[in-house]
């Protein structure tokens, strides 16, 4: 199931620590990433799985420095990219960053490209930026990224707009900005989001190559764990602003721990079993101004819930080698006897 063979050594190439990311709201901060720390080596694949609403593109807007001005606002923690720290750099130094060594490729590029410019224009535009090249060479190089991206007739769509291509192309196009400047760090948040099957496909077979030739460390977002199998080295499984299960894709889809990435894994649809109806889980992602502020965030949704998880914050501890969990039925400091059912 895991692609790109054992996880990949190496100092980080990108370490998070204890990343607190918050929004204004009536006057006062509620976390939406709240204390996740995680590192990215180099040529590794990191999936980051969970429902929407858990945190998982606020994690990629912090990391990127792309956090709404008006009330968004990293409040604690680290973002070291090469032991430099993102989250402490001025604008013009973390352009100087952003689209040069960390690329990303956002999650609806009907939003994410200019309509009102051409497709050339806005590939050229971080050329232009980050390299020394030509006005005439930065256009031979975007119809180039074009080509490596699969879209056929490059020299034509280099001068057309975002709305006079499909949505496979326009991603396609989003990739090609990502990768234009050929980034250390790739951020893909939902790429293949609104992308009928065949096209997905597509898409993830062309993250796999252009990830395989450019050496490239990735950090996938998604909700999709078709797409975590397919890609990845190891998976974080978040829930509410935290992290709340962090292994190897192997160990993950085979045997997880935590209640929630179990029922996760059994909303999956399967070919060799025949059921009635699908597989979900009951209520919903809490919103940040009725975040729990004491015990586990998942307590109120999980079939194995005790008096003790809405009581006790659980935090994320090593049960097996490269397995964390966080939940009171792993932590070895509390009682493991079960109290009450919630």
């Amino acid at each position: 199931m895991n692609p790109n063979g054992n996880a990949k050594t190496g100092s980080p190439l990108l370490q998070v620590n204890n990343l607190k990311t918050g929004f204004r709201i009536g006057g006062q901060y509620y976390n939406a990433v709240d204390g996740i720390s995680f590192s990215l080596k180099p040529k590794q694949v990191i999936g980051i799985v969970g429902e929407s609403g858990c945190g998982k593109s606020v994690m990629s807007l912090s990391i990127m420095g792309l956090l709404p001005k008006e009330n968004g606002k990293i409040r604690e923690g680290e973002i070291l990219f090469e032991g430099q720290d993102l989250a402490k750099l001025k604008e013009k130094e973390l352009n100087n960053v952003r689209g040069k060594d960390i690329g990303m490729i956002f999650q609806e590029p009907m939003t994410s490209l200019n309509p009102v410019f051409t497709i050339g224009f806005q590939i050229e535009e971080a050329l232009l930026n980050h390299t020394k090249l030509s006005k005439q060479e930065a256009r031979l190089k975007s119809i180039a990224l074009l080509t490596s991206v699969g879209i056929s007739r490059p020299e034509k769509i280099v001068d057309e707009y975002p709305h006079q291509l499909s949505g496979g192309m326009r991603q396609r196009v989003m990739i090609a900005m990502a990768i234009a400047c050929q980034p250390k760090v790739l951020i893909a948040d939902e790429p293949t989001t609104a992308l009928d099957v065949t096209v997905q496909a597509q898409i993830l077979e062309l993250l796999k190559e252009i990830q395989g030739v450019n050496d490239m460390a990735v950090l996938l977002i998604t909700h999709d764990l078709g797409v975590v199998a397919e890609m990845c080295d190891e998976v974080i499984v978040m829930y509410a602003g935290k992290i709340v299960e962090k292994t190897d894709v192997d160990t993950l889809f085979y045997d997880p721990k935590h209640p929630y990435t179990k029922l996760l894994m059994g909303a999956i649809p399967r070919m060799d079993e025949e059921v009635k109806e699908l597989s979900s889980i009951k209520g919903i992602v809490p919103s940040l101004v009725n975040m729990p502020q004491v015990g586990c965030r998942f307590a109120g949704r999980c079939p194995e819930a005790t008096e003790e998880c809405m009581a006790v914050t659980p935090e994320l501890a090593e049960v097996s080698a490269g397995h964390e969990v966080s939940c009171l039925l792993y932590e070895t400091s509390y009682p493991k006897e079960v109290k009450g059912t919630v």
